[in-house]
């Protein structure tokens, strides 16, 4: 990179902003054109439902700001974005390498959100969605482990406390995200127990039929899947190393 300092200034930035707000880690996300503003005749990515829960642009504005002083015109908001998303390293996750020299958008629409899953998908429909991206089965389940971090609102899985519990729903656990759902839609319910620790407990959790959405719970309930899960809830190590290379691929 043309700026050596880049890393130091953008770890500086997050670091800062991680003391003051844990949860922070979960929020960051890593496609460069969710940093593009709506408009009145656009509404932009980052104002739909489906990234409600990224926050943190305040902090890719600051590097951007002291980049700008160092290095003026040479790092991209895409290239701190993404640097910024390793974040997960600072919350006890594995640390990876990324490329740089992304461009940064110019276009964001609301409509581009169908490419993310909806919260009701199979095991089946997440392999087929990932796999037209290049993702392999394990590599989605290892994605997945993302979730670690985080909380999520109850409009996203209430629709599994609805007409009759899901099956796939510990009794217990849907009695606590009923509670939760009672302070409404926006109420949050974490992952797992450590939502602040990038750690393999979120696959602790859909061994115990504890996965807050159906797309998380579906990666145990699928035979296709299920091994997965089974091998990231015993070795951590396993999963970070997998989580560090398919982020690789992303970035």
């Amino acid at each position: 990179m043309r700026c050596p300092s880049a890393e130091l200034i953008v770890k500086t930035a997050v670091i800062q902003a991680l003391e003051a707000d844990p949860k922070l880690a979960a929020s960051l996300g890593c496609d460069r054109s969710v940093l593009i503003d709506s408009t009145k005749q656009n509404i932009a990515e980052k104002d739909s439902l489906g990234n409600l829960s990224l926050r943190g642009f305040e902090v890719i504005d600051k590097a951007k700001e002291q980049l700008e002083n160092v290095c003026p015109g040479v790092v991209s908001c895409a290239d701190i974005l993404a640097m910024a998303t390793r974040a997960v390293f600072w919350a006890g996750g594995p640390l990876y390498d990324i490329p740089n020299g992304r461009m940064d958008g110019k276009r964001s629409k609301i409509e581009n959100i169908i490419n993310l899953p909806a919260p009701f998908f199979n095991a089946s429909q997440l392999i087929n969605m990932f796999g037209q991206l290049g993702f392999s089965a394990q590599e989605m389940v290892a994605l997945s482990g993302a979730h670690t971090l985080g909380m999520a609102r109850c409009a996203s899985y209430k629709k599994r406390l609805m007409h009759g519990t899901d099956p796939d729903l510990d009794s217990g656990f849907a009695k606590t995200l009923f509670k939760t759902c009672s302070g409404g839609d926006t109420a949050e319910q974490p992952f797992d127990p450590t939502r602040n620790t990038f750690d393999n407990l979120y696959y602790n959790a859909l061994q115990r039929k504890a996965g807050v959405l159906s797309t998380d719970q579906t990666l145990y309930a699928s035979a296709e899947t299920k091994r997965y899960v089974n091998g990231y809830a015993f070795n951590q190590a396993g999963f970070f190393f997998d989580f560090q290379q398919a982020m690789v691929k992303i970035e």
